[in-house]
């Protein structure tokens, strides 16, 4: 499914929104992953990237990369929206790290030519997995780490659409979730445990780590409405992979 045009509409006209709201959240200090913003000091994640090169999908405004360059790494960022390019440059200033225009499933770079490579609700959530997983793989060098942060499928199981929050009740299958419709033709993504296994095996990784980032009681969701409100607390929300190319 070539859901590329669509996404691309939908982040160029909401890219300025979507900013105004998060930014301060996304960018209130380094490496926070998610929807309630767990910092990666607690789920040690993405290791040291000092002197790494590293590549960022779905980069929007340059959050994380402009972290990760402060701690030393080369980073590339890459977008598909021209307005979430747009912002990032006007955060970065002149000081700005390359920033790339393009999708995740069809990568503009050459065979192994990252140490790292990760989103966080970012290009692994809006191209289809199995395209997105194998480029990804293809441009990490060997020894290279893929990480990146996800929707939980028990989260989007229990989106309720009608009253627009998560429940405690299940309202979608939990098998065949896959393409999940966005409005005006844009998708999003979401897999199985075990499909999620399978892709990122079939692209010949290895799976170091499933992380299901815990937020503690209380902690506000900063882009869903949950009831209960600690509900990333009692359920996974997040599934956060860590991996290796051999």
């Amino acid at each position: 499914m070539d859901s590329i045009p669509a996404n691309r509409r939908l982040w160029n006209r909401i890219s300025g929104a979507y900013q105004r709201e998060h930014d301060p959240r996304i960018g209130a200090a380094p490496r926070l992953w998610g929807m309630y913003s767990v910092p990666d000091a607690e789920l040690r994640a993405l290791g040291d990237v000092r002197g790494k090169r590293v590549l960022e999908l779905g980069c929007g405004a340059g959050q994380w990369s402009r972290a990760l360059v402060a701690e030393g790494a080369s980073v590339v960022g890459v977008d598909l929206s021209e307005a979430q390019l747009a912002a990032a440059v006007g955060a970065m200033g002149e000081g700005r790290c390359p920033l790339v225009q393009g999708a995740a499933e069809r990568l503009p770079f050459a065979d192994e030519s990252f140490d790292l490579v990760f989103c966080d609700f970012g290009g692994l959530s809006w191209a289809p997995p199995q395209l997105a997983v194998p480029q990804a793989a293809r441009v990490l060098r060997r020894g290279g780490r893929l990480v990146f942060n996800v929707a939980s499928p028990w989260f989007e199981a229990c989106y309720d659409e009608d009253a627009g929050r998560v429940t405690t009740t299940l309202q979608k299958d939990y098998f065949g979730l896959d393409a999940i419709a966005e409005g005006d033709g844009a998708t999003s993504y979401q897999l199985t445990y075990g499909d999620w296994v399978r892709v990122l095996r079939g692209a010949g990784l290895v799976i170091d780590d499933l992380i299901e980032p815990r937020p503690g009681p209380g902690t506000p969701n900063g882009y869903n409405e949950t009831d209960p409100p600690d509900w990333a607390h009692r359920w996974p929300a997040e599934l956060l992979w860590v991996t290796h190319k051999p």
